[in-house]
């Protein structure tokens, strides 16, 4: 783990440090998302280097009941492959856990070489599921 990192689950962020950290890898970025969507999460564990920086960060939404679900995990690239994504999601599933949820799901493209981090490093199973690309889905009610 990189030292000097401090997690808090419902750490204070702010939108421009998520468009920043965003950024900071390579994702598409939308200025105003956290602000709009906060409010539906059961929480988030947020990652700051010493000097308060905001170097990680993930999100969980839920079901309000026995499922949680892991959202937009982010390291910023300096600090990936140290452990702030393992930590941010441990800390994640400790939460979901106290908050009385059974299951925390995650889903990832294994294209983008995600699986060994999600499957090995942070000890998900994996599991079938389905998923629709709703752009692709042609409108018709």
């Amino acid at each position: 783990m990189i030292p000097g990192v401090e997690y808090r689950w419902r750490g204070e962020i702010a939108d421009e440090e998520l468009v920043e950290l965003t950024e900071s890898h390579g994702g598409n970025s939308a200025r105003g998302w956290w602000d709009q969507i906060r409010g539906y999460s059961l929480g988030w564990v947020t990652a700051r280097s010493a000097d308060g920086a905001a170097v990680g960060f993930v999100n969980v939404a839920w079901d309000g009941c026995a499922h949680a679900f892991l959202l937009d995990t982010k390291v910023r690239p300096d600090h990936q492959r140290g452990g702030v994504g393992t930590e941010l999601v441990r800390q994640a599933a400790l939460h979901s856990k106290r908050a009385g949820c059974e299951w925390i799901h995650v889903d990832f493209e294994d294209s983008d070489g995600l699986g060994p981090f999600y499957l090995s490093a942070c000890g998900f199973q994996p599991t079938r599921a389905g998923v629709i690309h709703l752009p692709d889905m042609p409108d018709m009610l």
